[in-house]
């Protein structure tokens, strides 16, 4: 059987050894087994499989308690899928939000860049243009707050 220390899971999940106390800490991992010498937590491949589903839902930034959720909705199976589906449905319109939050600040962000190069061009009629297309991405920032 393959067991790993906490400094290996860290490495092969890239979760923090801090981030994987603190894990098996609140219960969305484990308990972890430990050595019977010096009681140092021993990871198996299992630990491993549940700390990189960890790690990514983390990098989609769904919070301790969606996660907790998660982890009992899969020991639940089928009968859970339904509750699967919505939380995951729920944290992807979140990231659409934001992805629409940014294409907003990129387009302002362009736009604005485009006035400032007209102006170094002299080219009034290009910075006229540019600052109409600066005030509607504007408003998109308005609404992407």
């Amino acid at each position: 059987m393959d067991v790993f220390t906490i400094q290996e899971a860290a490495r092969r999940t890239g979760l923090t050894e801090p981030t994987l106390r603190y894990y098996e800490e609140i219960g969305l991992l484990g308990p972890i087994e430990r050595d019977e010498r010096h009681g140092h937590r021993r990871y198996g491949i299992r630990d491993l499989d549940e700390l990189e589903i960890l790690a990514c839902l983390r990098a989609v930034g769904m919070g301790i308690e969606d996660m907790r959720s998660y982890q009992a909705n899969r020991g639940r199976g089928r009968a859970a899928a339904g509750e699967q589906r919505d939380l995951l449905l729920r944290h992807a319109g979140r990231i659409e939000a934001e992805i629409e939050a940014q294409r907003a600040r990129l387009g302002y962000l362009r736009a604005k860049a485009a006035m400032w190069d007209a102006r170094d061009r002299g080219d009034e009629q290009a910075e006229a243009d540019a600052m109409r297309q600066l005030a509607g991405a504007f408003e998109g920032l308005a609404v992407a707050r």
